[in-house]
C-alpha cells in the first residue's frame, strides 16, 4: 500500500482580490493547500504558522512589490520556489525575475495547465 503524500501547499499573493480568489479555487480544485494573501505584509504575518512549498508572487502590487517580497525573503534566508506573475510584460522584467531566483514567470491571464505545470517544476513534483 503506498503512502499518499499531503498535498503541495501553495500561497498566493496579489492585490486583486478577483485574481485572489480565482487562483485559490483554481489551486484547490487541483489538489493543492492553497491560501492566498492581499499583501506582502499579510503574507509574511502568516509565515509564522508555516512556510509554504510554493509561492505564486504578483510583481506589481501597492506598498512592497513582489520583487521587493521575495528579496526579503531571500535576505532572511527564506527559500521559497517563487513564481512570479504580472499582467505587465515590460521589457527586461522577465530576466530581472530569473537574476533574483524566480522558479518561474507567467503572463495573466494565466492557463491552468501552465500554472500547474510551473508549480511542480518549482516544487519538484512529477506531473
Amino acid at each position: 500500500m503506498s503512502r499518499s503524500r499531503p498535498p503541495t501547499s501553495v500561497v498566493v499573493v496579489d492585490d486583486d482580490m478577483a485574481v485572489r480568489l480565482a487562483l485559490k479555487r483554481l489551486l484547490c480544485a487541483a489538489s493543492f493547500d492553497a491560501e492566498a494573501y492581499g499583501s506582502a505584509e499579510d503574507f509574511l504575518a502568516s509565515l509564522r504558522q508555516r512556510v509554504p512549498q510554493c509561492l505564486i508572487l504578483d510583481l506589481q502590487m501597492p506598498g512592497t512589490t513582489g520583487l521587493e517580497l521575495h528579496s526579503q525573503l531571500t535576505a532572511n534566508n527564506i527559500k521559497i520556489p517563487t513564481i512570479f506573475i504580472t499582467a505587465h510584460d515590460t521589457e527586461g522584467i522577465r530576466e530581472q525575475c530569473e537574476l533574483n531566483g524566480g522558479a518561474g514567470f507567467l503572463l495573466k491571464p494565466l492557463r491552468r495547465a501552465t500554472l500547474i505545470a510551473a508549480i511542480n517544476a518549482a516544487t519538484g513534483e512529477v506531473a
